[in-house]
């Protein structure tokens, strides 16, 4: 059962089907789009730290060339013996690109990059466009109001299938979220933190991403060196790929 969420009766059902509430809902999640990443083409170095107990941290990095929500090439830089893989992500379809193989093989959104990082979430961070979103309440914490967000995927081929989503109604910052599979089961949750100018806005440079199956199995994304960057839409083909 998504916690909370069954317990307004028939007053909600009605206010969730209100047009003006459905485009409150929208809008804010498509700000807080905006605050996460340019719209624009932009790059993007990411640094993602892994923990498990009783385990050694493991690091991985890669960079992100992303333009407008649809089109993204993620390249793993670190380790020395994955550089060379890369993932190409159009719209929702997604390829992974290895050297020792000669065609690129499909894989999803949802299956995991690394840790408890899916591809989704390094490729396609669109929850507007991926998700339909709903007001289910709003909360105060530390002082500030948040909008709590309900995001019910468009279909399967999405990273999860419902997000409950905090969001800051004053600038729009997310807050955290969590993640569900199809069967309302929480699968992680995540915070965004670390708030700090890159690429002409405040944005989260810090996510931590927690798995809510096993305690303690932690990832921690690190964003860097963003910048925008003129991409033409032939960096996102896979014949470009083969000169990357």
């Amino acid at each position: 059962m998504f916690l909370g969420l069954a317990t307004t009766g028939a007053s909600a059902q009605q206010a969730a089907s209100d047009p003006a509430d459905e485009a409150e809902a929208r809008s804010i999640v498509e700000k807080a789009d905006q605050v996460r990443f340019p719209a624009e083409g932009f790059q993007v170095d990411v640094n993602i730290a892994t923990t498990k107990p009783d385990e050694e941290p493991e690091l991985r990095k890669f960079r992100v060339l992303s333009k407008g929500n649809e089109n993204t090439v993620v390249m793993v830089t670190e380790p020395a013996s994955e550089r060379g893989q890369i993932i190409l992500m159009k719209s929702r379809d997604l390829w992974v690109f290895m050297p020792e193989v000669s065609q690129p093989v499909r894989i999803s959104l949802s299956q995991r990059l690394t840790g408890q990082v899916a591809n989704g979430d390094l490729a396609r961070a669109n929850f507007s466009g991926d998700y339909n979103p709903r007001i289910v309440r709003n909360e105060t914490i530390n002082g500030e109001n948040y909008a709590v967000l309900e995001l019910t995927a468009v279909d399967r081929s999405v990273t999860y299938q419902k997000v409950r989503y905090w969001v800051n109604t004053k600038n729009f910052w997310p807050f955290k979220a969590e993640f569900y599979s199809l069967s309302n089961r929480l699968l992680k949750k995540a915070s965004y933190e670390d708030f700090k100018p890159m690429a002409g806005a405040t944005r989260p440079t810090r996510m931590v991403m927690e798995d809510a199956l096993r305690s303690g199995e932690i990832s921690v994304l690190e964003y860097g060196d963003m910048k925008l960057r003129d991409l033409p839409d032939r960096v996102f083909t896979k014949e470009y790929l083969k000169k990357l």
